[in-house]
């Protein structure tokens, strides 16, 4: 099994387990031991892996690293860990002050879920404040396996980190950079385009004019380039559906097929997939379709909700679960779809953060 197998597999078990991991230290044994073992290293073998390993801070004596990954008997590799269901924000500073007391150039911080990965790229010898890498194990993507196989023990090569550290630090700040930008565009944002292609002197008036330009042109790339992706998905899948439909109406005869998908109800469905891809991997996102309903749902869970499209009747309804329940909202074309994106996501978020099961 290769490398990418293993850490899937893993991602795959930890979704499976979580729930009935009760305690921290045993999501180091279920979830954070094998990940390690992932990497290459040896959990029981004190000259590659060392738990509880001591990282004396000042006066304090004693204070322990949940592990840490030794090479030539030095530790490059600091890990500390939480329970699987705890908020990893308030605890970065514990492994801050672990970090300048050792010689690790890298930091992970993790719930056996999500991993932090942090280095010394702002200040040497001192942790930054974020990290440079960061994914979920149960949703993991092929470009994360890939940066996170240069930490395995064949492939280990500090040079060869750092560099890639450096390059996904500096593409998260500026994909943050640009999101913000891109929904509320600064003076000097504004201003950079509108030189572009206003002749005259751009006055504060043309700035706040422009300001709307620019925020509406980035949509309308965005909603562009995603339908153009649709389309091509939408062709081939409505070629599927087509030989799915004359299988069932072969099998079950004309009375029994009253359930119809329609090209409408498919586009909605891969609009919302496009809007949730950056917060989930699109194969948890799975359609069924009612009678009465066009249902949306994550991980193919009928009590996970993420909307229903009512597109049967002569008015057009979506539905959504993001406040506890479902609330239907009339639309004209699945374009509007788009302008809902933050309640879709929040739906999700809600699920991924809580568990949480809402009423439909």
């Amino acid at each position: 099994m290769d490398f990418k197998d293993q850490i899937k597999q893993l991602g795959d078990r930890v979704a499976k387990m979580k729930d009935k991991i009760q305690t921290e230290e045993a999501t180091k044994n279920a979830f954070i031991m094998p990940f390690i073992q992932c990497l290459g290293y040896d959990v029981f073998n004190p000259m590659e892996v060392v738990p509880e390993f001591i990282a004396d801070i000042g006066i304090k004596k004693g204070e322990k690293v949940d592990y840490a990954i030794l090479k030539e008997d030095e530790p490059i590799i600091l890990i500390e860990c939480k329970h699987w269901s705890a908020d990893l924000n308030p605890h970065n500073s514990q492994l801050f002050r672990y970090f300048h007391t050792t010689t690790a150039k890298f930091g992970i911080l993790t719930n056996g879920i999500i991993f932090r990965f942090y280095t010394d790229m702002v200040e040497a010898n001192k942790m930054d404040e974020k990290p440079f890498f960061e994914f979920r194990i149960d949703d993991i993507k092929d470009a994360h396996v890939e940066k996170l196989k240069e930490f395995h023990k064949s492939y280990f090569n500090l040079e060869s980190i750092i560099n890639t550290a450096s390059e996904l630090k500096y593409m998260s700040d500026l994909r943050t950079f640009l999101i913000k930008e891109m929904s509320e565009p600064s003076d000097e944002f504004t201003r950079f385009f509108a030189k572009a292609v206003y002749q005259s002197t751009v006055t504060s008036k043309v700035l706040e004019q422009f300001r709307g330009l620019v925020k509406r042109s980035f949509q309308q790339y965005i909603n562009d380039a995603i339908s153009e992706r649709l389309k091509s998905a939408l062709a081939t899948d409505e070629q599927k559906a087509e030989e799915i439909a004359k299988e069932e109406l072969v099998t079950t005869g004309p009375e029994e097929n009253k359930v119809q998908t329609t090209a409408e109800e498919m586009e909605g469905f891969y609009i919302i997939r496009a809007i949730l891809c950056a917060k989930v991997n699109v194969s948890r996102i799975i359609h069924r379709d009612q009678q009465s309903y066009f249902g949306i749902l994550l991980d193919n869970n009928n009590r996970k909700p993420i909307s229903r499209l009512n597109y049967n009747g002569r008015k057009k309804y979506v539905s959504f679960f993001d406040n506890g329940k479902e609330e239907k909202v009339e639309i004209e074309n699945n374009s509007q779809l788009y302008e809902y994106s933050s309640r879709f996501v929040k739906v999700v978020d809600q699920y991924e953060k809580k568990g949480a099961i809402v009423e439909s």
